[in-house]
């Protein structure tokens, strides 16, 4: 178990304990606090001189190297106060707090500057590791496929040395081009293994699976026989673990097919005008079948999709991003904004537009994959063929 008073967390990661962890932020300004009521009241008689000087290295365990400044400045704040008050200055006494401080500040300061140094080199190696694996994992979508345009995007979101599990694709087979678009509970190395189950899964599926419902069924079993491996995840993983998931096919005609296990319904943007394609029979996420009879996999459902039309696949890290004021992203507008703007062009913009909306602050990762329904093109006319002389 990793220990509550520990150095100060990664740019964006949370603590374990955030009750806890604040009261030990607090605590040697409460201690300096303390100092102050003693040293002002008939109490001035106790020696405080110790408690002052721990403040700086107590606040080099929680705080790093800037709050450890501030709390060795409030502590000479507090010294000088109280040896005025108490009429104290040309004592022994004073002046060996002042440089016990001195010499506890200076050690305090380059031991939580060392600690942040090594972990921030740390954290850059985690990042292109997991920079690496999103790029073996999460490769770009071609620009064209079949009869659809397409882009994606995944934005990481400030967790750290956390690697999420957003997951994304999109395939041309003999049925038309199929997607996927998913996101697994949970962060770190198990879920970077579901995700690869996942996108193994399907990637396989889409080629020799006639429906859409077998394509999704392939990944759920894949998952599960993946988890049934002694040692795949965690206890917590294993309990806790699911993948919500969205496949969906756009064939030849101008239809578009999706099956939704659990996951944000994609919009489709259909002559200016965004709205959700809600599933018309909810299942349960892959991992979770159990929760309902019958055989798992649900439906299809078919809307329509037709030259101009476009369609956004993604996580709820879109749709549950939010502002310093609680206010959720308001996709289905930013969306319409942005109908006449290019797959690359409209999934750039739509970047900034997060970022904007939630200060640069992201609270979960987020995945996107964008496709425009085009027309088919035609092949070149074949010329014709020579005429023989006559």
């Amino acid at each position: 178990m990793r220990s509550v008073f520990r150095s100060s967390p990664r740019p964006g990661e949370h603590p374990p304990h955030p009750v806890l962890y604040t009261l030990a932020e607090c605590l040697p300004f409460a201690i300096a606090l303390l100092v102050v009521a003693v040293e002002l009241t008939p109490l001035h008689f106790l020696y405080t001189g110790p408690f002052l000087v721990a403040t700086p290295a107590l606040a080099a365990v929680t705080m790093g190297p800037v709050g450890t400044l501030a709390a060795a400045g409030l502590a000479v704040a507090v010294s000088v106060t109280t040896a005025t008050y108490n009429q104290a200055w040309g004592s022994q006494q004073v002046y060996s707090n002042f440089l016990a401080l001195l010499l506890v500040t200076t050690a305090s300061f380059m031991t939580s500057r060392a600690v942040r140094t090594r972990r921030e080199n740390e954290l850059r190696q985690v990042r292109r590791i997991a920079a690496a694996a999103q790029e073996v994992l999460l490769r770009p979508v071609p620009a064209r496929l079949g009869p659809v345009r397409a882009a994606s995007m995944y934005l990481a979101a400030e967790t750290g040395a956390q690697i999420g599990g957003d997951l994304y694709e999109a395939v041309q087979t003999r049925y038309g081009v199929r997607m996927i678009v998913g996101d697994v509970r949970g962060k770190g190395l198990p879920a970077v293994r579901a995700v690869a189950v996942v996108l193994g899964a399907f990637r396989e599926a889409v080629h020799y699976e006639d429906e859409l419902v077998e394509v999704i069924n392939h990944c759920g079993e894949a998952l599960r026989r993946d988890a049934a491996v002694p040692g795949a995840f965690d206890a917590e993983a294993l309990l806790e673990g699911f993948v919500t998931a969205l496949v969906a096919q756009v064939p030849d005609g101008h239809v578009v097919e999706v099956v939704n296990r659990g996951h944000p319904p994609p919009l489709l943007l259909h002559h200016g005008k965004a709205r959700a394609l809600t599933p018309g029979s909810p299942q349960p996420p892959l991992g979770m079948e159990e929760l309902v009879s019958g055989p798992p996999g649900g439906t299809t459902d078919s809307y329509p999709f037709v030259p101009g039309d476009r369609l956004l696949l993604l996580t709820d890290g879109v749709i549950e991003a939010r502002n310093r004021h609680n206010d959720f992203f308001a996709l289905p507008e930013a969306m319409e904004a942005m109908h006449d703007r290019p797959p690359r062009e409209f999934l750039d913009r739509m970047h900034r537009e997060l970022l904007d909306h939630t200060h640069g602050r992201l609270a979960d990762d987020v995945a996107m994959l964008l496709v425009d329904r085009v027309e088919a093109e035609q092949p070149p006319p074949r010329p014709d063929p020579p005429r023989s002389a006559t």
